[in-house]
C-alpha cells in the first residue's frame, strides 16, 4: 500500500489558511515608538506658578486670568534628583516636564519670551529648571521629554491657540507675534538640552493652516528620533481616549490617519473616542495608544498639579495596579500625572505611593514560571503536574508589526484542554488575569493573523505565591 502524498502546494495553503495578507503590507513602529512602547511607564510632572498661591486650581479661571506676581515662584527645597529617583522607583522609563503651561510662564532661559525664570528673584533669575529636569533623567536612566503649552496662554490673552481677534490689524499682529515666540521657543527646547525622547504640544500644536505656528519642522531639525505628539500633520502616539489610565480592549496599535486630531474630528471624536480608545486593525499608520492619568485622582479629585490638602486623594496601590492591567496590558503606555509641590519636592506620600506600585509590578511579573517564544500559529509550555497559575502575559515582537487578529490560550488540567483566556489584539503586550487554576501543560492558538505570528513572549506566572 503506497501512501498519499499531500501536494507541496496544498501544505503552503493549508498552512496559511488562517494569515490574510502579505507582511509588506502590515504597518511598523520606528524604533522610537518601540522604545516608546517598551518604556511602559511614563510620566508627566506639571509644574507652573499656580502651584505656588497656595490655592484649589480652577482651570477655567486660570485659562484666562493672568498671575497676579510671578515671583511667588520659589521652591526653597527644589530637587529634580528627588523627583526622578522617585519615578524610577516605580520603574519609570519616560518623563516629561511642562516647560510651559496654561499661565504662559516658561520654566527656562527663554531668550525670547520675557515670562520666563530670567524675571524671577529664585535663584537670582539664573536657574533652568528644564535643564535641571534633563539632567535627573540622565543621571537615573529616564529618557527626558518636554511638554510645550501652545493652546492656552493667560499672560498673552491667547485662548484656545488664538488671540482675541476683532478683525483689526493689531489683532493680526498680535497673532503673528504669539506665533512667532512660540517657533522660537520651540527652537530653543529642542536645541538646547540635547537628545530628548518626546515633545508634548498638548491638544496639537495648531499649524499654519489652522492660524498657528509652524511647529513641526523645527521639531525635526533638531531632534530626529522623537516622538512627536502631535499636531494636524503628525502624531507618533495618540491619546487614548479618557484620562482614566486605561483603554478599550482590543486597543490596536495602527490608526487610519497619520494625525490624531483636529482635521477629521467627526470620525475620530465620534462614538465616545472609539477610534482613539481602539484604534483601527485596519489602519495603515503605525500610532499606539498612551493611557493617562493624575497619581492624585482618587475619590473624585483628578489632579495634576499639586493643590494644598490633597493626600487623601493619591490613587491607592490596587488602582494603579487596575491602571496598569487596563494600559500596558492593553497594548498601551501608562502615563502618570506627578505633582511636585511648593517646596519643589514630591510629596513623601506620592513617592511612597510610586515605590509601592513598583514593588508590585515588579513582585507580579518579574519571575514566570516558564516561557517561550517564536514563529508559528501554535505555542505550547510544558510544566509540572498541577502547577497553580493565574496569570498569562503575551508579547508579539511589533517590529515586524502587529499580525494577530485572533487567538485563544488554553490550559490542560486533570478534566483536559480548557480556555483561559481569548482575544484579539496582543500588540506590545497582552495580560489575562484569571481565578488559579491548576495545569500540566498551556497552549497558545492564533486562530487568525495577517502573516506568520512572531511571538516575543508567552509567559505564566502565579502571582498568589508573590503577595
Amino acid at each position: 500500500m503506497t501512501k498519499k502524498r499531500l501536494n507541496p502546494l496544498g501544505l503552503i495553503v493549508l498552512l496559511l489558511t488562517n494569515i490574510a495578507f502579505a507582511s509588506d503590507s502590515i504597518p511598523l513602529p520606528t524604533k522610537t515608538q518601540i522604545a516608546w512602547q517598551d518604556a511602559e511607564l511614563t510620566a508627566l510632572f506639571s509644574y507652573d506658578l499656580h502651584v505656588f498661591d497656595g490655592e484649589r486650581y480652577n482651570q477655567p479661571k486660570n485659562r484666562i486670568t493672568p498671575i497676579k506676581d510671578h515671583n511667588i515662584f520659589n521652591p526653597s527645597q527644589l530637587n529634580t534628583d528627588q523627583w526622578i529617583s522617585s519615578f524610577a522607583a516605580a520603574g519609570g522609563k519616560v518623563a516629561l516636564l511642562t516647560a510651559t503651561h496654561e499661565t504662559g510662564f516658561a520654566l527656562y532661559q527663554s531668550d525670547v519670551n520675557p515670562y520666563c525664570m530670567k524675571a524671577l528673584k529664585f535663584q537670582d533669575g539664573k536657574g533652568d529648571i528644564v535643564r535641571d529636569f534633563v539632567a535627573s533623567c540622565r543621571k537615573y536612566n529616564v529618557k527626558p521629554g518636554i511638554y510645550i503649552g501652545t493652546r492656552w496662554n493667560s499672560f498673552y490673552g491667547v485662548y484656545d491657540f488664538m488671540v482675541h481677534n476683532d478683525g483689526t490689524q493689531f489683532a493680526k499682529n498680535r497673532q503673528l507675534h504669539y506665533n512667532r515666540m512660540m517657533e522660537k521657543m520651540t527652537e530653543e527646547l529642542m536645541s538646547r538640552y540635547g537628545e530628548l525622547f518626546m515633545v508634548w504640544f498638548d491638544g496639537g500644536a495648531h499649524g499654519p493652516e489652522l492660524g498657528g505656528p509652524n511647529i513641526l519642522p523645527i521639531v525635526e531639525k533638531y531632534q530626529k528620533n522623537i516622538i512627536f505628539y502631535h499636531n494636524t500633520q503628525r502624531a507618533d502616539i495618540r491619546w487614548g481616549g479618557s484620562e482614566s489610565g486605561r483603554v478599550s480592549y482590543p486597543c490596536w496599535g495602527t490608526f487610519p490617519f497619520p494625525f490624531s486630531h483636529s482635521t477629521r474630528q467627526k470620525e475620530i471624536f465620534n462614538d465616545d473616542f472609539k477610534m482613539l480608545k481602539e484604534g483601527d486593525p485596519n489602519g495603515k499608520f503605525y500610532m499606539p495608544a498612551m493611557s493617562d492619568a493624575p497619581l492624585r485622582g482618587y475619590k473624585g479629585r483628578h489632579e495634576w498639579f499639586w493643590e494644598p490638602g490633597d493626600e487623601a486623594y493619591i490613587q491607592p496601590l490596587e488602582n494603579l495596579m487596575n491602571m496598569y492591567y487596563g494600559s500596558v496590558g492593553r497594548n498601551s503606555t501608562l502615563i502618570l500625572g506627578l505633582t511636585p509641590d511648593p517646596r519643589g519636592l514630591i510629596p513623601a506620600p506620592d513617592s511612597i505611593r510610586l515605590q509601592s506600585f513598583g514593588e508590585e509590578v515588579r513582585k507580579r511579573f518579574s519571575n514566570p514560571i516558564s516561557t517561550t517564544s517564536g514563529n508559528g500559529q501554535m505555542h505550547q509550555i510544558d510544566v509540572k503536574k498541577n502547577t497553580v497559575i493565574d496569570h498569562v502575559l503575551l508579547m508579539e515582537d511589533i517590529a515586524y508589526g502587529e499580525r494577530v487578529r485572533e487567538f485563544i490560550v488554553e490550559g490542560k488540567t486533570a478534566k483536559g484542554w480548557t480556555t483561559l483566556c481569548s482575544g484579539s489584539s496582543i500588540g506590545h503586550k497582552f495580560i489575562a488575569q484569571f481565578n488559579a487554576i491548576a495545569v500540566s501543560a498551556l497552549r497558545l492558538r492564533i486562530t487568525k493573523t495577517l502573516a506568520d505570528p512572531q511571538i516575543k513572549v508567552f509567559s505564566i506566572f502565579n502571582t498568589l505565591t508573590t503577595k
